[in-house]
């Protein structure tokens, strides 16, 4: 069993790590992560290796459940806190425990064999990880904080004509022709934003259907875009896609 654990508390974590190991040899901890900052890129590269993820509430620099605002987590959560007031928002996500401190190696114990049973109860773990998704999912993100300057605005997605990196950087652009950084991945809003409405064209974009004023097929059966507001650079349909972006365009989901 593969687990992540993220905890701010270097004693919390080192105590919470040789309790799941005490529990099952076959328990490996892949990483422990201490802050949002560190957390959020690394289950956005690397989750499809975790099995369970240990979460503690309160971080350094926020919340854990910002964490479920940022990336879609496909696999189960226990969370562990301090405090009881988070019971409610905890089951709205992947959680599957919510372990109170101190925590004892029995709370983990107990833990761990009711993620076990859910296991048995489904033929596959991908099932599991599903259902498990499944009880947590939320709808589509409708809106988006962008910050101007002190102040902050919120944008409906049905405004934003498309989502483009630059670098590391992501940026949204409104139907008024307003850019603004915001900090998501791409790959994040591919999870958050209604499929009906948004397409990842490439690498770098994601546009939104109403933006779209023209498609010419392009080189080496490519598709070219033209967007409103226009977009800087050429915004080409990469080959593997064209087949779906045809599918989703005609409506075909």
């Amino acid at each position: 069993m593969q687990v992540v654990i993220v905890e701010d508390e270097p004693l919390a974590a080192e105590k919470l790590e040789r309790y799941l190991l005490k529990y099952s040899e076959a328990v490996e901890v892949l990483t422990i992560l201490s802050s949002l900052e560190k957390a959020i890129p690394w289950i956005v590269e690397n989750q499809e290796s975790v099995d369970v993820f240990f979460m503690d509430i309160q971080l350094s620099d926020g919340l854990s459940f910002e964490i479920f605002s940022k990336v879609s987590v496909k696999k189960p959560v226990i969370f562990t806190t301090a405090f009881d007031e988070f019971a409610i928002d905890a089951f709205k996500v992947n959680s599957i425990d919510y372990l109170l401190k101190p925590i004892t190696f029995t709370d983990i114990s107990r833990a761990l064999k009711k993620l076990s049973l859910m296991k048995e109860q489904f033929s596959t773990g991908r099932e599991i990880h599903e259902a498990i998704r499944q009880l947590g999912k939320k709808t589509h993100k409708d809106r988006f904080l962008v910050r101007m300057g002190n102040h902050i605005r919120s944008i409906t997605s049905e405004s934003i004509r498309y989502f483009y990196a630059e670098g590391r950087d992501v940026f949204l652009m409104d139907d008024n022709g307003r850019k603004y950084l915001i900090e998501y991945t791409l790959e994040s809003l591919e999870e958050l934003l209604d499929p009906k409405l948004f397409f990842r064209t490439n690498r770098s974009s994601i546009v939104n259907i109403n933006a779209i004023i023209d498609v010419v097929v392009y080189a080496n059966r490519r598709l070219k875009l033209t967007l409103d507001p226009k977009t800087e650079n050429e915004l080409v349909v990469s080959r593997e896609k064209v087949a779906r972006f045809k599918q989703w365009f005609e409506g075909l989901q």
